[in-house]
């Protein structure tokens, strides 16, 4: 029993001490996006509104660019757990290649949507705030794609702490540019919520900085440096990264797609409207990155296991990292509950934001376990290279289920905000069940082929 009791308390262990410092960075994140939004919103409404959109929209894009660079852990998983280190530095190097194509990629697709932000059918007034707002995002994102690689490199190998503390530094360094920029602080011209997303871009420079020089500079690293110098760029490599990054990333775009293409419906509604659902979507992203840096642990912990072929740990890994996922959504869904009919007045004085707010804060709290299971799976099956069956899954739950469902209720039936956010508990229960069900499937198929 006391064997027992050790071996259960180092595999929840193990996760934990990975999970907490991708926890904190992911934290670091929320706690940017309240600033901003808080920051935004007590500067006016209008571009609190603006920024709601904006924000929404481009979420897509990080997300859909941050999927994509997952295809890199599995791999540096793998290798790491046959220790083979300079194999990483060459899937390093083909991962770095592989983000900045898709970057020059999607700089084009934004500056597209930028271009044409009037046929989207939301308020005029708003249009002059989200377009500088816009712009100057999109020039960051080859900041953003640079850190995106290294940064699963790093978690990887197991060095979660690394990014962790670059995340932190940069989230401080935005805040103070927020407080600078948006209200023309220290002799800095009044920028409003263009000041925000200059101070966003200026901290994405800086921690794709980050990130290489620790990379490149710092002795821990040399054996990946030596792997990363002495190979060149192929073809095959970036065709397996983005083999393995890109359904991931079309999985991620798609269950973001349900929320940022929400934003159209909602924009429908009007400014306040879009207010509060800015307001959500920061509250949520709380119980959303806690839950994400956890179960990015898991593809961890179970790509090393794969990696040795160990399939019962692969086994034991997700469930355990299940009961973690779903045990801090309970613990953190408690407070925002309680604190349902207060949250707006943080960001904004609005008393019909503040009604509206609390009235979704109970479908945000309805999704939460089956989110927690999707997120625990969808990683389990990223750190088995099992990526392509969870495109044709998140299609189903998020495009034909999340979308017409949160039309119907919140436009067509007339719930309005309550209405479309109703729509997500539906979706994102159903992609969980179908992402365990494949999980399970696959590690049946590998154990059998194994034996």
């Amino acid at each position: 029993m006391a064997l027992t009791t050790e071996k259960i308390a180092a595999r929840y262990g193990a996760l934990v001490r990975l999970g907490v410092p991708i926890v904190i960075g992911q934290i670091g994140n929320v706690v940017l996006g309240f600033a901003d939004t808080i920051m935004v919103g007590h500067h006016s409404m209008e571009e609190l509104a603006a920024a709601s959109f904006v924000n929404t929209m481009f979420t897509l894009v990080v997300i859909f660019a941050t999927g994509f660079s997952y295809g890199l852990t599995p791999v540096v998983g793998s290798h790491f757990g046959r220790g083979e280190r300079a194999l990483i530095g060459r899937a390093v190097r083909n991962s770095l290649a592989a983000n900045l194509m898709l970057s020059a990629v999607l700089v084009a697709v934004v500056s597209a949507f930028c271009l044409n932000i009037h046929r989207f059918g939301q308020p005029e007034e708003l249009l002059p705030l989200m377009r500088p707002y816009l712009w100057v995002n999109v020039a960051s994102l080859p900041f953003l794609c640079c850190f995106n690689t290294f940064k699963q490199f790093f978690d990887g190998v197991t060095d979660t702490r690394t990014p962790m503390f670059i995340i932190v530094f940069g989230n401080v360094l935005n805040i103070f540019g927020n407080w600078v920029l948006i209200y023309g602080c220290l002799g800095a011209p009044e920028l409003g919520l263009f000041g925000a997303g200059l101070s966003t871009a200026l901290s994405r420079v800086v921690m794709a900085l980050a990130c290489a020089l620790v990379f490149f500079r710092h002795k821990r690293y040399r054996d990946f440096r030596e792997g990363f110098a002495s190979s060149r760029v192929s073809r095959g490599g970036v065709r397996r990264l983005s083999g393995l990054g890109l359904p991931v990333a079309m999985q991620l775009g798609m269950e973001t797609a349900a929320f940022s293409l929400s934003a159209i419906f909602v924009g429908w509604l009007g400014t306040t409207a879009l207010a509060a659902h800015q307001v959500m979507l920061t509250v949520s992203q709380l119980l959303y990155m806690v839950s994400s840096g956890m179960a990015a642990a898991i593809a961890v912990r179970v790509s090393y296991f794969a990696g040795q072929g160990d399939f019962e740990a692969v086994r034991r890994t997700a469930y355990a990292g299940l009961v973690i996922v779903l045990s801090l959504a309970f613990t953190l869904s408690m407070p925002v509950i309680l604190l349902r009919n207060h949250i707006s007045w943080w960001f904004t004085d609005s008393a019909e934001v503040c009604v509206l707010v609390s009235q979704t804060v109970i479908p945000l709290i309805a999704y939460q376990i089956g989110d927690g299971v999707q997120y625990t799976f969808a990683n389990a099956l990223r750190g088995i290279e099992c990526v392509r069956p969870m495109i044709w899954i998140a299609f189903f739950s998020y495009f034909m289920v999340s979308l017409p469902l949160g039309w119907l209720l919140g436009i067509h039936m007339g719930f309005g905000l309550v209405g479309i956010w109703s729509a997500f508990p539906v979706c994102l229960s159903t992609a969980g069940v179908l992402y365990f069900l494949r999980f399970r499937k696959e590690l049946r198929a590998m154990s059998a082929g194994r034996g």
